[in-house]
């Protein structure tokens, strides 16, 4: 099942405009990123990286702006994970307001990785499983 956080638009997000400044919706997607680990496999992801000397960065990142964010926006971030591969895992993000307007959406792809020296690792068993169960339903 799909994992839904939730955080507010914050004043120092905002640029001159008044508006999230894209770098802080990247900035605010990896948080919830990081958050979404202990829901979906049960494990906080400094878990996954300071014990298990596993990590998963973005290789591939596909974006796009619907709506502006606003100061004072209640953003539900959905999340949901689409592919699992061997060494790999593509991860759908629904960033929705208070009002339910969807702002941003994206697809990320990321790869498990050695944390001691980057080489690109099989995904466990013990993160698989909840990553398989992540689906959009």
């Amino acid at each position: 099942m799909a994992v839904r956080l939730t955080r507010r638009v914050d004043f120092p997000m905002l640029d001159m405009a008044g508006i999230a400044f894209y770098p802080r919706i990247f900035d605010l997607a990896h948080r919830f990123f990081e958050e979404s680990w202990n829901q979906i496999c049960g494990f906080d992801y400094s878990h996954i990286i300071g014990e298990m000397e596993i990590g998963f960065p973005v290789v591939d990142i596909k974006s796009e702006f619907h709506l502006p964010f606003r100061y004072g926006d209640t953003v539900t971030a959905t999340i949901w994970i689409s592919k699992v591969g061997n060494k790999s895992c593509t991860s759908q993000y629904r960033f929705h307001n208070q009002n339910k307007d969807l702002l941003w959406s994206s697809e990320q792809v990321t790869v498990c990785v050695s944390m001691i020296d980057m080489t690109s690792l099989v995904i466990p068993d013990s993160l698989r499983n909840g990553l398989e169960a992540c689906t959009d339903e």
